[in-house]
């Protein structure tokens, strides 16, 4: 229990070894076995489809499988932007294959759907989040992600993933349907627009705040330009953010409650600009306290307590 204005909350607590390895091997392991529970729905869907259609929509299918697999065997932060991309992604295949079977979806398609929405659950789950972006992660630290901004949730970044989805799967088989000029359009923007959403995706990977033996970081680019260190001896504390803190506050919107660093004495940072004042040349910002938004703040705290830190 932390004390936060005079009200005790309860807040999670650092992940298990049983939860570490759920984490861990639970997205690979229900992801291998999509051609088990999902091929006979894909197959159901594809009958009396046209041999270029088949041919293409299978081998888009294993490549997306492929590529999944991959990324969920080897953990790191650009493993996490594949699979929080590749894997709501199957429901869509799996949602398409239910809606275009000839005869009514049947267990086969229900089936498909309920494995392809866990993998999606998995996913874009806090703890895999936690354990992917460790799995990259550089000796003695130990990195706890961010939520993402709240004004990129409420829209952009579900606009972004379905623009890549969308375009991803319709170019190549409207080539394969024959419509030449559309298909070649549609693939190209597809090209254009899975690079630059993933690019911008994976931006939301790379934020955390990383426990280091000097102290910690913290490292957000939509609220910082220069990641933010603080010495070991110049955290004063950390601890549940009051709501009337008067903390700088770095959690770019994000919904949930806040961990606030109180420092020991004054330090600099350099805030990232709107995008309409990207020319301006940003002056450094002095600040005393600051506060963010983790996704699992009990975590934080726990591994604050591990490093002495003073928590409260």
């Amino acid at each position: 229990m932390v004390s936060d204005g005079g009200q005790n909350r309860q807040i999670s607590t650092v992940m298990t070894p049983t939860s570490r390895a759920v984490s861990r091997w639970a997205p690979a392991l229900v992801w291998l076995s999509l051609p088990l529970t999902a091929g006979t729905s894909f197959a159901h869907a594809l009958d009396h489809r046209s041999t270029p259609i088949v041919l293409t929509a299978t081998i888009g299918l294993w490549l997306v499988w492929v590529i999944g697999l991959i990324a969920a065997l080897a953990p790191s932060s650009v493993s996490l932007t594949t699979i929080r991309i590749v894997m709501p992604a199957s429901v869509v295949a799996a949602a398409w294959s239910a809606l275009a079977v000839s005869d009514g979806a049947n267990f086969a398609e229900s089936c498909a759907l309920g494995v392809t929405s866990l993998c999606a659950v998995l996913s874009l789950s806090a703890a895999v989040g936690y354990t992917f972006i460790n799995g990259s992660s550089y000796g003695d630290e130990r990195r706890f992600p961010l939520r993402p901004p709240g004004p990129v949730v409420l829209g952009p970044l579900e606009l972004v993933w379905v623009a890549m989805v969308a375009s991803a799967f319709a170019g190549p088989l409207l080539l394969a349907a024959k419509q030449w000029v559309l298909g070649a359009l549609v693939t190209a923007v597809a090209v254009v627009v899975c690079i630059g959403g993933a690019r911008a995706l994976h931006q939301l990977s790379k934020r955390w705040l990383v426990f280091v033996p000097a102290g910690l970081v913290l490292v957000d680019r939509t609220s910082l330009l220069d990641a933010l260190l603080v010495q070991r001896h110049l955290v004063g504390s950390i601890g549940l953010a009051e709501e009337n803190s008067d903390a700088v506050d770095l959690s770019a919107g994000a919904v949930g409650m806040q961990i606030e660093i109180r420092l020991s004495s004054t330090d600099s940072i350099i805030p990232t600009p709107a995008r309409r004042d990207r020319r301006k040349i940003i002056e450094p910002v002095d600040v005393d306290a600051v506060r963010f938004t983790p996704s699992r703040p009990g975590w934080v705290l726990d591994a604050a307590k591990e490093r002495r830190l003073t928590v409260g």
